[in-house]
């Protein structure tokens, strides 16, 4: 099977030859920049420079000779844009490390902190000196008394994680369609679209997340009126998106963190109001648009959410946070397996991987593979970004377990 191959039969419940694997295929399942040249060198790989893509949490683009070397089926988009050494500018990680950001997002600095603009020039993001990312600082519906819908662009413009671009960044329609399509036919790795489309999190970007909350709960006319209005902005945005790429790409990834650590942050008759119907039209109208599977990147514990999301016509969730209540590996493909695919999971970055020793990444790994890979409906990851305090002997143990057991070969 080719990398394509694998991961598309593995998202229609086939058995495939071997467990389809990603790594940095889009910005949930990456690598720290700072963490990543340290294990290019115990590999023994040769130096590259540290190129970020994604910004606000300091991801590395993962070089191709390391893709080969751990067996990597999946590439985002991106990938195929920011060639050039025009489009990436000199910067230094929190850590020291020196790297290269994208030339259209330079953060600045002020007294102790480095900080993000906006086009505008407002601020939008800070991370003091020691910090692994970028926090959100200002809130454009936070205090509004007078909310105008109509001009959710402007809204966007100002809140950090809507206006910091990652790659393909600002590009044209020409050039997004023709290194989409260049990506595609130099690549047989299934390709990722990142899309968003976040609902709760737009509102909780837009608002912040207790307003928004409080929005839900006790005004629940504007709460719908918000809503409508941001998604028909989505479906906007959607068909000129899958207008362009979708011939070239095969998985759109939509973002909605509804989870906590101890469940759901909302119920799942709130989310049947609010969000399920229009979870259901974005997702139904990118089918109409394009031949794509749909992923929804999903934090926390949301058991109690996974039928409602099956039913509005989910294919993959992701992160699949093994870590919170309810998500237990075993008891998900037991009660979901042949419904949804279970994108993650493959490995606890919350306690097992910065914490364990290489040899018990590489059972726990063996026994998440063993639990989840039977009748296809898994595509491993590790349960989000490898953060810089991971050892960089646990990473290189996770892969060598990934690739020793992802072909199904008997303890």
């Amino acid at each position: 099977m080719t990398s394509r191959e694998r991961v598309l039969a593995a998202l229609e419940h086939r058995e495939t030859d071997r467990v389809p694997v990603d790594l940095s295929g889009h910005r949930s399942s990456g690598l720290s920049a700072s963490l990543y040249p340290k294990v290019r060198s115990l590999l023994g790989l040769p130096e590259r420079p540290v190129r970020v893509y994604d910004l606000i949490q300091q991801l590395a683009v993962i070089d191709p000779d390391l893709l080969d070397l751990f067996g990597i089926d999946t590439i985002e988009l991106g990938r195929g844009f920011s060639q050039s050494e025009s489009d990436w500018s000199d910067w230094v990680l929190p850590d020291g490390t020196p790297c290269q950001v994208p030339s259209w997002s330079i953060p600045e600095r002020e007294g102790g902190d480095w900080i993000l603009r906006s086009k505008s020039g407002r601020l939008v993001g800070r991370m003091p000196d020691g910090g692994y990312y970028f926090d959100q600082v200002y809130y454009p519906y936070q205090e509004a008394d007078d909310r105008d819908y109509s001009r959710l662009d402007d809204a966007f413009d100002e809140a950090m994680w809507m206006t910091i671009a990652a790659p393909p960044g600002p590009v044209s329609d020409r050039e997004l369609v023709e290194k989409a399509r260049k990506l595609r036919n130099s690549s047989d790795r299934a390709i990722l679209g990142l899309f968003g489309g976040n609902l709760l999190e737009s509102g909780q970007i837009l608002f912040r997340n207790d307003v928004f909350l409080m929005l839900l709960a006790a005004e629940p006319d504007e709460a719908h009126t918000f809503l409508d209005a941001l998604v028909e902005r989505h479906l906007s945005q959607l068909e000129r998106f899958l207008g362009l790429v979708g011939p070239f790409i095969d998985i759109i990834v939509f973002g909605d963190d509804l989870g906590m650590q101890t469940g759901p942050q909302i119920s799942p008759a709130m989310y049947r109001e609010f969000f399920k119907p229009r979870h259901a039209r974005l997702w139904a109208r990118a089918r109409e648009l394009a031949e794509v599977k749909i992923m929804l990147h999903c934090c926390g514990g949301v058991r109690p959410l996974l039928p409602d999301l099956i039913d509005a016509g989910l294919d993959a969730i992701n992160p699949v946070q093994v870590s919170c209540r309810g998500m237990e590996a075993d008891q998900l493909k037991r009660d979901f397996g042949e419904r949804l695919t279970f994108w993650g999971g493959g490995c606890d970055t919350h306690r097992v991987l910065p914490s364990g020793t290489p040899d018990e990444v590489r059972e726990h790994v063996r026994r998440q593979i063993q639990t989840l890979r039977p009748g296809g409906g898994f595509v491993f990851q590790q349960v989000h970004n490898i953060l810089p305090e991971v050892p960089p002997e646990n990473v290189i143990a996770l892969f060598e377990a990934v690739n020793r057991y992802r072909g199904g070969q008997p303890d």
